[in-house]
């Protein structure tokens, strides 16, 4: 998976809303344990090194001592949900190109591991992720009740999806994947007034969904 064109590239130190969906809107997770190898992937691949695939990686770490590793992030995650056929991000990028070379990453190495799993071939998502830069601390929280919440909004089910950052943010699980410090932090580390905040956009969210499909109708 490659970026698309655009006018300016991503930025360091910036924050953006990540995503994209399964070409023909297909499903791009169809078992749990798709969901579980895109989680290992986004942990695996967010690093400068080039890793091929994960099973290289592994067979790399044996050889070489972590120690004698670059371990800096490409990015740092700060919210994401996996849906049946897309997925949400809110990444910051720290290094130069950093978005770029973690979704390229990421959706090669899925893209591989999905077509030799379900017998399939060809691409999986649908052309290059899209992004928006997300420029206002207002939009940040705004999105990041829209991601965490995601699958819920867009009427999967009700339960705490246990495939997106919901559970982190609410302090069910205490998750190492994403940072939930930039959000948190502004409501005095208290999830249950940040639980409060994403229920209230999170049915605005709905809301506002259910209308504009009603509108396409």
């Amino acid at each position: 998976m490659s970026t698309d064109m655009r006018k300016a590239p991503l930025a360091n130190n910036e924050f953006y809303h990540i995503y994209n969906r399964g070409t023909d809107e297909r499903d791009i997770f169809i078992c749990e344990e798709d969901y579980f190898r895109f989680l290992k992937s986004m942990k695996e691949f967010n690093c400068m090194e080039s890793c091929g695939g994960l099973y290289e990686k592994y067979l790399r770490e044996k050889r070489e001592s972590r120690h004698s590793m670059s371990t800096k992030p490409l990015v740092e995650i700060v919210a994401y949900c996996l849906n049946p056929n897309h997925y949400h991000f809110i990444l910051k990028q720290i290094c130069d190109k950093g978005i770029e070379k973690f979704m390229q990453k990421l959706g090669n190495g899925y893209t591989k591991y999905f077509n030799g799993k379900h017998d399939r071939s060809g691409v999986l998502f649908q052309g290059a992720f899209k992004s928006v830069h997300i420029k206002t601390n207002a939009h940040l929280l705004y999105l990041s009740a829209y991601v965490n919440k995601n699958y819920n909004i867009h009427g999967y089910g009700k339960e705490e999806w246990k495939f997106s950052s919901l559970p982190d943010y609410l302090g069910k699980r205490d998750g190492k994947l994403c940072n939930k410090k930039v959000i948190l932090d502004q409501f005095n580390g208290d999830f249950s007034e940040y639980a409060d905040f994403m229920k209230e956009n999170a049915l605005y969210m709905r809301e506002k969904k259910e209308m504009e499909k009603l509108t396409l109708e």
